[in-house]
């Protein structure tokens, strides 16, 4: 699958420090890899609407980790995919009477310009379900072999039993497991299965429903199987970080390790499991079910600068749950414009710690309200209560412009 057009992203002069990041399998920091090449799988949109603004929370905060191992010196291999197949897609077609495929290529679509409007980095493989179904095959065929695969009447299931890690990745007890399952997508109640919380690996045909031949007869991949099978196609066993907003840590992100790790014979799926929190709106977490989603091609269609509405994403950390307010684009739409007035003095207050205190905040756990605060304080500095104050360093945009684009994605 196409995926979207590369920013120009300046080097930088300076390195950026090592990267530390949550793992929530842990529950702290942990050192991302220092050396070799840096994996990240983060897990993609079922396209059945278009970008809101939770997703592109998600989408920046990866953003920053990507940007932040490019600083440090690491090569980054990124992989994302697309469930181009799946239930919410298929109920939306047939709800709004389109063909199930144009409507999932023509949000996709949407989707990549909104990420190339917001200078999001994009994965070197940008891979759809409906094309991965070769590499779902041949995972499923793996944990056949391994025994951890059954039929229920068409379909097969995983055995979570088979793999000895499994819960490790969320931390959560069994009841908690079994609410979410249920209300994420799974089927608990489902009679055959030999634990309520066993995942579908293999969905077998459905009339009206689109199928693909298999070793297993007719049907479609799970939800959680296919990201496993790209993720060990593209970037191997135990890969540095797999991202993901707050709601996939289970099922979804605990599923995907169990697949890759029986597959493998135990070995680690992700070094790290890291999530992004949820962005609210009218006091509820922005959603489809909820209706009380802001669009991103909705701003950008209103003659929303991009990189305000980016802006206001970075003022809040990663793994917050926060609750989007109109004031705060407003807000970031004239910190954007003041910026930009600062910087076109050219001179200004010292460039040289923001450089520093900027990189170290995104390498700590993508701090991007400390790093923003940075650029704030250098601003005021420079452009002083009265416009221009007192100047001490003559190439302080030229040192500072590069950073705010290699570091944050903010291009002025």
């Amino acid at each position: 699958m196409r995926s979207w057009n590369a920013p120009e992203v300046p080097s930088l002069p300076v390195a950026g420090p090592s990267v530390r990041i949550h793992d929530t399998a842990t529950g702290g920091l942990v050192d991302t890899p220092g050396d070799g090449t840096a994996g990240l799988y983060v897990c993609g949109i079922t396209p059945y609407d278009a970008t809101h603004l939770g997703h592109a929370n998600t989408y920046v905060a990866f953003d920053l980790l990507n940007r932040a191992w490019r600083n440090a010196g690491l090569p980054v291999r990124y992989v994302q995919n697309v469930t181009d197949v799946d239930d919410p897609l298929l109920e939306r077609a047939a709800k709004v009477h389109v063909d199930w495929a144009a409507l999932a290529e023509r949000e996709t679509e949407l989707f990549r310009r909104d990420m190339q409007a917001l200078r999001v980095l994009p994965p070197d493989e940008f891979v759809g379900a409906v094309e991965s179904i070769p590499l779902v095959v041949e995972l499923i065929g793996r944990l056949q072999a391994a025994g951890a695969v059954y039929r229920v009447e068409d379909d097969l299931y995983f055995s979570v039993a088979a793999d000895p890690a499994f819960g490790d990745e969320s931390g959560y007890d069994r009841e908690t497991m079994l609410s979410l399952f249920g209300e994420r997508g799974g089927d608990p109640d489902r009679e055959g299965k030999k634990d309520p919380l066993d995942p579908l690996v293999w969905r077998g045909a459905r009339e009206g429903e689109p199928s693909w031949e298999s070793p297993f007869g007719a049907g479609r991949p799970g939800w959680h199987i296919e990201c496993a099978a790209i993720a060990r196609t593209h970037l191997g066993d135990a890969f540095a970080v797999q991202g993901g907003g707050s709601d996939l840590v289970f099922p979804h992100h605990e599923m995907c390790a169990g697949h890759a790790q029986v597959a493998s014979g135990g070995e680690p799926f992700a070094r790290a499991y890291s999530h992004a929190g949820m962005v609210g709106y009218d006091g509820e977490k922005m959603s489809k079910s909820k209706g009380n989603l802001v669009f991103v091609s909705a701003l950008r269609n209103s003659d929303v600068d991009p990189m305000a509405i980016r802006l206001a994403l970075l003022r809040h950390h990663y793994r917050a749950d926060w609750e989007w307010a109109d004031a705060e684009l407003w807000q970031a739409v004239d910190d954007l414009d003041r910026w930009r007035r600062a910087f076109a003095v050219g001179a200004g207050a010292p460039a040289a710690p923001v450089v520093t205190e900027v990189l170290a905040a995104i390498a700590d756990d993508l701090d991007a309200p400390r790093a923003t605060a940075a650029i704030d304080a250098w601003v005021g500095a420079t452009l002083g209560t009265d416009g221009l104050a007192d100047t001490t360093d003559a190439d302080a945009a030229a040192t500072l412009l590069p950073v705010l684009d290699a570091a944050l994605g903010l291009a002025l």
